[in-house]
């Protein structure tokens, strides 16, 4: 142990130990002097009655201030821990409350996407459907007209086989 170490320990101790050591030694030196004082037996026996009531007496009133002491420092202690408990409680209160909140913001955003969603698929389905119809039409419609150009062409080869078998023979 260094020094300092040494040093520091002892002054702790002594603080405490200082206000003991002058409450038992002037308790030592009361009972001293009783003892030693030029008294008859009785008269010293008295006052030394006297003396231990009066330290008795120091030592029950040292007692009930340090009961006192002791309760108001737990009803501090017991006020200051239902206070942090109350401030506990309305965080955690506050906490679920903006979760809350944010759950249903977020399925309220979620519900609007969605619903967006389907509104842009329903409409890309039947712009999709629209123009599949129009496609179909152009192509019916062309294929009417090469159907017809077709027909065409094949009567006039047909004519015109027509015409040569009948040159010919």
């Amino acid at each position: 142990m260094s020094n300092v170490e040494h040093k520091v320990e002892h002054e702790v101790e002594n603080g405490s130990n200082f206000f003991k050591g002058i409450f038992i030694g002037s308790l030592i030196g009361a009972a001293a002097a009783l003892l030693f004082a030029p008294k008859p037996g009785r008269e010293m026996r008295s006052d030394l009655s006297d003396k231990l009531t009066l330290a008795t007496d120091k030592t029950k009133e040292v007692a009930g201030v340090v009961t006192d002491k002791t309760k108001a420092i737990a009803t501090t202690v017991g006020e200051k821990a239902t206070d942090l408990a109350s401030t506990v409680s309305v965080k955690a209160s506050d906490i679920y409350t903006t979760v809350s909140d944010s759950k249903q913001q977020i399925a309220a955003t979620l519900q609007d996407a969605g619903s967006k969603i389907g509104d842009t698929v329903s409409e890309a389905s039947n712009n999709v459907a629209s123009d599949v119809k129009d496609a179909s039409k152009e192509v019916a419609d062309e294929a009417k007209a090469s159907s017809k150009e077709v027909a065409d062409e094949a009567k006039d080869a047909k004519e015109d086989v027509k015409s040569s078998y009948k040159s010919s023979h």
